[in-house]
């Protein structure tokens, strides 16, 4: 649902598009619709979104915004990143509220993985 002043898109840079979406196909079971050989969409993944063709990366240490995913089974999210080709940044450590890790896609953005269970 559209909502008047609520953030409702979010893009991110991809070096290669279609290893980032065999990447997000793989890991977190997303699928892709292409408008063009420079731009992939995804939706009904907590929010929608697409990959636009760039060698630039999303990182925190470059002062992005950091995308956090949550997950009910930790351990097992960080396993299928892993087994999909995500390189983990950081490994999973507590924060107050939890635990979480850092992973890297193939282009080399940052995203993170937290969970409230098991803490």
């Amino acid at each position: 649902m559209n909502e008047h002043e609520k953030i409702n898109y979010v893009e991110f840079p991809a070096k290669d598009i279609e290893a980032t979406k065999a990447f997000f196909s793989a890991a977190l079971d997303w699928s892709f619709v292409d408008y063009g050989p420079e731009y992939t969409a995804f939706s009904n993944e907590g929010i929608d979104g697409g990959f636009f063709k760039s060698d630039l990366s999303a990182s925190t240490e470059n002062g992005s915004a950091l995308i956090v995913f949550y997950s009910k089974e930790l351990e097992k999210t960080q396993s299928r990143i892993e087994n999909s080709g995500g390189e983990i940044i950081k490994p999973i450590f507590p924060f107050p509220g939890g635990r979480r890790f850092h992973f890297g896609d193939p282009n080399g953005n940052e995203y993170a993985v937290w969970s409230d269970l098991g803490a």
